[in-house]
């Protein structure tokens, strides 16, 4: 008896579990953030003032500033009169510059890459061998310069 009420049965019970779960109410509320209004401080803002500094000594930041007129002293001077918060959304809009870089070290991810493939080649007895097509190298079809 007990095999044939198992499925009617578990039917029963999953039918009673999702019109229980899909009529719930599911409570919700918004909780109040700790942004940087709550974190009053002085070493927040030393934080803050030293990343802007680390940013302002970057060359493409201070030739910006050069091109838009700009001199060490109204920069700094600026920087006294601004407030906290103001402060604070310019060290988070400086680690967007700092986080960038300078492009070098792309340039100098491509080389090591370029170079572990030839290494590679290398160590595997492989060959490289550039070809050109009259096409791509007018001089190389003229039979002087092939020797």
């Amino acid at each position: 008896m007990i095999s044939k009420m198992r499925n009617p049965v578990l039917a029963f019970f999953v039918a009673v579990f999702m019109t229980i779960f899909i009529t719930s109410p599911a409570p919700a509320a918004l909780i109040p953030s700790v942004g940087s209004s709550h974190q009053s401080g002085t070493a927040n803002l030393t934080d803050d003032l030293s990343t802007i500094q680390r940013a302002l000594e970057n060359k493409l930041v201070q030739e910006r500033l050069r091109a838009y007129g700009f001199t060490p002293e109204e920069i700094r001077a600026k920087l006294e009169t601004m407030t906290p918060t103001q402060i604070h959304l310019l060290a988070q809009a400086s680690n967007d510059v700092l986080a960038g870089g300078d492009g070098i070290g792309v340039v100098i991810g491509v080389l090591v890459i370029i170079i572990l493939v030839i290494i590679v080649l290398k160590l595997l007895n492989k060959e490289i061998i550039i070809k050109y097509s009259s096409l791509d190298c007018p001089a190389c079809s003229d039979p002087a310069v092939r020797g």
